[in-house]
Order: C-alpha cells, then structure tokens, then sequence
C-alpha cells in the first residue's frame, strides 16, 4: 500500500497476468482519508501501450475511487519477463463540490503554488493463473464402464459397476409371469420344429438314395416332401 497525505493507493505495484495477443487489465483504489475534495491525475511512461480509465478524477471525502489501467495486446514477450514501464499518480486538493469537468493542468502545477503529491507505481508482469485441472474419465459417479488395450493386445477393463450376469438377472426378474409362459412356449415351438426338420431332412436322405437307384422319374412322395420341407423352413425364417 502506498500513501501520501491526501490519497490512500492500493496495491503498490500494478501486476499484469502477462499472456500474448490478448489484452489484460488491473485496477487500482484511490482512498480519500481527508475531509477535502482530492483531485488525481494518472500518467505513465508508455501511453501508447496502456488505457487508464479514468485518468484524472475527483475523490470525495472520505471515499473510494477504483481506477482500470488495461495494457493493450502485446506480440511479443519481454526479455525475462520484466517491465521498465512506471505510472506517477498527481493528487491535489480541489474546490469544494469539485467535478471531473473543473480540473484543470494548473491544478496540478507546483510552481502555480498549489499543494500537489506525487506517487510512483511499478509495473510487474506475472504469471497467468492455470486452469484448473480436468476430470479424468471414469472418475464421474455414474459413468460407463471403460476398457485399454495394453502393447500385448490384452484388454484390461476399469469397470467398478454391477456385473453384467447380475443385472442381467435383474432384468429376468422384471418380466411379468404371463411373458416368461410367452417364452417358454415359443421356445418350445422351436424346437419341436428343429426336430420336425431334422426328421425331414433324414427322410428326404432316404428317398434320395431310393430314387437314386430307382431309374424312373422322381417319385411323388419325394416332391411332397420338399414342398413340405421348404414351407417348414420357410415357417422358421419368419
């Protein structure tokens, strides 16, 4: 904290969280202490670099003035990050009911006889803050499970959730009565049409081993018996 007789200055050196192409920004509170109107100035050494707003002002009685100084887009960074830059601070007693629109340079002319104080501030550049550091996946309560594959081609698995043979058996135990008899019965229909084809397959080898010695034509039973094989099939591709 800096001070003179008239203003209280916080912080005392201007710190910029120095990045390239970007423009940054830092403030500054002026305290009134005295029972007068404070006039204030701020000038620096680089203007073309930095925007002070506002630059000149007035500080009422015993109150607070925030000043924004923004340092303009840089391309380039500095040699070991250090900053030559400074800022001088001009504080001097106004009129009573002073504005902004009232002050004037002379105000802030010692060789006028006016009663003006000076304060110097630094410039320091510093480090960006980092952002904060991201979540790993899988950490999230409730996440799906996840799996590596290592150099060996070995798939390891990370999953901490419930077994599949568990849930899977949750589901089962979900079904209603009447769709598990649903079940059973189509599963029952299935296989007994398995076995009515294997049984037609069988015959239609015997019939084919007749009528291989057989020189006649193909006999009728055989033709029924393809049509009845390829409507079964044609059942069980449904």
């Amino acid at each position: 904290m800096s001070n003179t007789e008239l203003l209280t200055i916080e912080p005392q050196e201007l710190q910029f969280p120095f990045e390239l192409k970007k423009q940054i920004s830092c403030s500054m509170q002026l305290k009134n202490n005295t029972n007068d109107y404070v006039a204030f100035k701020v000038k620096t050494t680089n203007p073309k670099k930095y925007c002070v707003r506002p630059n000149t002002g007035v500080v009422l009685p015993h109150s607070v003035c925030d000043v924004t100084v923004t340092m303009q887009a840089q391309r380039e960074a500095p040699i070991d990050m250090q900053c030559k830059d400074k800022f001088l601070l001009q504080s001097a007693v106004a009129s009573p009911g002073a504005t902004p629109k009232d002050i004037t340079p002379e105000l802030f002319n010692k060789e006028s006889g006016n009663r003006v104080e000076e304060c110097k501030l630094k410039v320091n550049y510093v480090d960006p803050p980092q952002p904060p550091s991201p979540v790993r996946e899988g950490s999230e309560e409730g996440s799906s499970p996840r799996a590596s594959v290592s150099d060996n081609g070995t798939i390891n698995t990370t999953d901490s959730a419930v077994p599949r043979s568990y849930a899977e058996s949750r589901d089962i135990s979900s079904i209603s009565p009447e769709t598990k008899a649903l079940i059973a019965k189509l599963t029952d229909e299935k296989n007994s049409a398995i076995q009515q084809s294997n049984k037609l397959h069988h015959e239609l080898e015997l019939l084919r081993r007749q009528g291989s010695k057989s020189s006649g034509g193909i006999p009728v039973m055989y033709v029924v018996v393809i049509a009845l094989l390829g409507i079964l099939l044609g059942y069980l591709m449904k």
